[in-house]
């Protein structure tokens, strides 16, 4: 074994060592000290990384390592070991969190200054970015365990992060209450997916008597052959896991309630990693997954329905980040289905440039929402016009901006970027991997049209948002007074839009770069294929999406906030039904919620305080008069005790003489 694999515990030790130096000094280093030391704790991770994929590159055969780091659990048969998995898969997952981890990391060192100082806690900001490298490190574990159970401490551990950063604002939002609720709601959904992949655990230890990877995967076919019932809970109930952790149908309500969450949590958390470890999960069970046909039609059709479900939401939402929310569970489904399809190389592909221009299109919005808040230098010396009408108008509302490309030209440039890269627009990112995916696709034709659907779909409401925000004529003082966000922010920015631009070459069709890598982590994946014609036509429906969100947002400026959106009228209540989410949240309230609350409030008071306090209650009354009664048998007179020592005595002797 190469001795560089032996650093691989080094990629959660670093993000550690960064919490625990900002938890202990922190309140002595300063802000900008303090966010520099977590990003230097996320970058040096990322060297690490880097460093596993020269070792594997540079080997003959780059075939997977395990390094065994402690006993964890013995337990009769039952002993996993705390053991790491360095291949070309775990490598590849562990690049895209620490890299785009540490972009984001440098990006809120700039953004959570102005936020946590406008919002006049400056305490958070350290507590802000220990939160952001634990979450490197259990992100980390999750990705580079080499056996069920360790993943599922990362997959657990991503969880309480999610729920730590969305909730990191708990007194804000209606009613004082709007974030903490939005962080309970996102831990609540996820633990329904945990619980199935809990239970597939349970099922994979019960089969194969190990939840090492190496075992599972040797004896699979054995078990599959043995007991196919099995093989097909554990991917069903992995796939529950997979629908809340990466926001599928039915549990993808929670993603868009996240956006509470700071704008960088959005981007690193709920757009780039975090989300993909649905994703992660099957391409690692691979070899369990292609055992039952089944179970992967279920996977694809599930990330199919979910691609252009959460599209059609999109096009009818306001706020800046809810749209990039819901693209991003509808390019979650287009990954789901892939690996469903069997294309892991495809899924892992898109992926990659997802997490290059979606962290991109959040942390530009996070970039819009900082300029038309108004500059750092005018919150100094007072708050402007522009921020007075702010004081009433939110803005993160897309009805509230107009012209900011003329006041804030390098954020228009990158959203440009990423929004195209995301549409599919060739030559970016986006256009090769999303076309890998629509190529295996052709194989099965329904699936392909509700993804050529999400195709136009996604051009439309991405262009719809760069007209609203971008052109036209300001629409508010706020937006007329927008201002450019300061290097610290844009510079990450830039970064992210050069890998939008010439990410696709990881996998450009001929040289296949990316699949050869992964080939030797998922040897049984299907090859990438690049159909011509299949390209053209998303290419082509993608242009087309862009040409009617001009027609339709562009070409005209559009009215005051009171005027409605120019497709509310012809489409009437569709439109409505999408601005409201197709009405799913309020549907959960009447059918799950609701009647939770009140079999909860019924438990609570007839049962809980009716009769089981009640009983307890009537025990305690009984005891208490009992013991008073007994009481006036202790009244302190002697004679009185002596008068019942002799009726005691007489009692016994008549018992005795009559016996």
């Amino acid at each position: 074994m190469d001795a560089t694999f032996t650093i691989v515990p080094w990629v959660v030790w670093l993000p550690v060592i960064g919490l625990l130096l900002n938890l202990v000094f922190g309140k002595w280093l300063g802000e900008k000290a303090s966010g520099w030391l977590a990003s230097l704790a996320s970058g040096l991770s990322f060297a690490v990384a880097v460093l596993l994929a020269l070792a594997l590159a540079h080997a003959r055969s780059p075939q997977p390592v395990t390094l065994h780091l402690a006993d964890w659990i013995t337990l009769g048969n039952f002993n996993p070991a705390w053991e790491f998995r360095v291949d070309t898969l775990s490598v590849t997952m562990m690049l895209v969190v620490a890299g785009v981890g540490t972009l984001i990391h440098i990006y809120a060192i700039g953004y959570m200054h102005s936020n946590v100082h406008h919002n006049g806690d400056p305490g958070r900001f350290r507590r802000f970015f220990v939160y952001l490298n634990l979450f490197i490190a259990v992100m980390m574990i999750l990705v580079s365990a080499a056996n069920y159970l360790m993943m599922f401490v990362g997959w657990e551990g991503v969880g309480l992060c999610s729920y730590l950063l969305i909730g990191f604002w708990f007194e804000k939002g209606q009613g004082g209450i709007a974030n903490a609720k939005a962080a309970k709601k996102a831990f609540v959904v996820n633990r329904i997916g945990d619980f199935g992949l809990l239970i597939a655990l349970f099922f994979i230890f019960w089969a194969f008597g190990t939840l090492d990877f190496n075992q599972v995967f040797a004896k699979a076919p054995e078990v599959a052959k043995a007991m196919p019932a099995v093989i097909v809970a554990v991917t069903l109930f992995m796939l529950l896991g997979v629908t809340g952790k990466s926001a599928q149908l039915p549990l993808y309500v929670w993603l868009p309630d996240a956006m509470a969450g700071p704008t960088p949590v959005s981007a690193l958390i709920h757009a780039a990693t975090m989300v993909t470890a649905g994703v992660y999960l099957v391409a690692r069970s691979s070899p369990l997954f292609n055992l039952v046909p089944d179970a992967q039609g279920v996977v694809m059709w599930v990330g199919a329905l979910t691609a252009v479900f959460a599209a059609t939401i999109a096009v009818g939402q306001f706020d800046i980040k809810k749209v990039l929310a819901y693209s991003t569970i509808s390019q979650l489904g287009y990954m789901v289905a892939a690996v469903g399809m069997g294309a892991y190389t495809a899924g892992m592909f898109h992926l990659v440039t997802h997490a290059f221009f979606k962290a991109l299109l959040f942390l530009s919005a996070g970039s819009v929402i900082l300029g038309m808040e108004g500059s750092q230098e005018s919150r100094r010396h007072g708050k402007t016009q522009a921020q007075v009408e702010m004081d009433a108008l939110d803005p993160q509302d897309m009805r509230n901006m107009g012209g900011l490309q003329e006041r804030m030209r390098l954020t228009f440039w990158v959203y440009l970027i990423g929004t195209l890269a995301l549409a599919g627009i060739a030559p970016l990112a986006g256009f090769f991997s999303k076309d890998e995916i629509m190529a295996a696709a052709t194989r099965f034709p329904l699936v392909f049209v509700l993804l050529a659907l999400t195709a136009f779909l996604t051009a439309f409401y991405m262009g719809r948002q760069v007209f609203l925000v971008f052109f036209g004529k300001a629409r508010t003082p706020a937006a007329a007074q927008a201002v450019e966000s300061p290097g610290l922010i844009t510079v990450p920015l830039v970064v992210l839009a050069v890998l939008s631009l010439v990410g696709g070459a990881l996998n450009l069709p001929g040289s296949e770069l990316l699949a050869k890598w992964l080939e030797h982590s998922l040897a049984q994946a299907a090859p990438g294929q690049f159909i011509i014609w299949a390209a053209l036509l998303s290419l082509a429906l993608a242009l087309l999406g862009l040409f009617l969100a001009w027609l339709v947002y562009g070409r005209r400026s559009l009215g005051v906030l009171d005027n409605p959106d120019p497709l509310a009228l012809p489409l009437g209540g569709l439109f409505a039904s999408l601005q409201n989410k197709w009405y799913v949240d309020e549907i959960y309230q009447k059918v799950f919620i609701g009647p939770y609350y009140a079999i909860s409030d019924f438990l609570t008071r007839p049962v809980d305080l009716g009769i089981i306090d009640g009983a307890a209650n009537g025990l305690a009354w009984l005891a208490a008069r009992l013991a008073r009664g007994w009481s006036k048998l202790q009244n302190g007179y002697v004679r009185s005790y002596a008068l019942a020592v002799a009726f005691g005595l007489v009692v016994i002797l008549g018992y005795l003489i009559l016996k």
